[in-house]
């Protein structure tokens, strides 16, 4: 398997050891929000029929990973039926809810189509553009900061509880980039693709590396490659 470690392309990267944990990183499936170009934020949006054909085929890749012990994910809709169905797929495990692992709150701008929100709310629109990493959205929208802080302190809390072993967690793509972003700092990870496959090693000395980044190999035998759209703040 191709492997990324510390951000440097490799083969055959050792899997976890009993000090660390290897964390399985699973975007959503697709929704129709994502093929329409709106914005969700924690909007509570469903999979579409491709995001569900997309859920079924990240499952049955991941049916084939060995000792797969857990499933965690977003407690919203489009990220829990797509760890549900990995989990139907993955015989004895049940999904744990997270709430950490929901996506940025992007305040106003949520149900907003990307490409016009500049116009309409273009004080919001400026806010999630902001360089500034503190800088919150209006309407209750999050900032940069306070996005990386919830999601990898929820990402530690499974590695410390799940040490020495492998598990899924299944979440958003402003999640995901910056899971990336405490892997490997100043890097940047691109669009995460619907139901990519990353893998996070984290060790007890709170060392985080990247195995394998943004893998939609799953998806190239199928008719649903092109719909796997990349999710950032915009998407979502």
């Amino acid at each position: 398997m191709e492997c990324i470690e510390n951000g440097i392309v490799g083969k055959d990267a050792e899997l976890t050891n009993g000090s660390s944990t290897e964390i399985i990183v699973v975007r959503h499936g697709e929704t129709e929000w994502n093929a329409l170009g709106k914005m969700q934020g924690q909007m509570d949006i469903d999979l579409n029929n491709v995001g569900r054909q997309q859920a079924i085929t990240v499952a049955e890749r991941l049916s084939r990973e060995p000792n797969i012990s857990a499933i965690y994910s977003s407690d919203l809709k489009r990220a829990l039926e797509t760890a549900q169905t990995i989990a139907s797929r993955c015989v004895g495990l049940q999904v744990i809810t997270d709430v950490d692992l929901r996506e940025r709150h992007i305040g106003d701008l949520q149900g907003l189509v990307f490409r016009e929100s500049s116009k309409i709310n273009p004080v919001a629109f400026e806010a999630l553009k902001s360089p500034k990493s503190d800088q919150e959205i209006p309407g209750g929208g999050e900032s940069r900061d306070q996005l990386y802080k919830r999601c990898t302190s929820s990402l530690q809390r499974i590695a410390e509880k799940h040490r020495g072993e492998r598990v899924v967690a299944v979440t958003h793509g402003a999640v995901i980039e910056m899971l990336y972003k405490r892997a490997i700092p100043g890097g940047k990870a691109g669009g995460v693709m619907n139901t990519s496959v990353s893998i996070i090693q984290l060790s007890k000395e709170d060392v985080w590396s990247i195995k394998l980044w943004n893998d939609i190999s799953h998806l190239k035998e199928t008719e649903f490659l092109e719909s796997a759209a990349g999710g950032s703040d915009s998407s979502g």
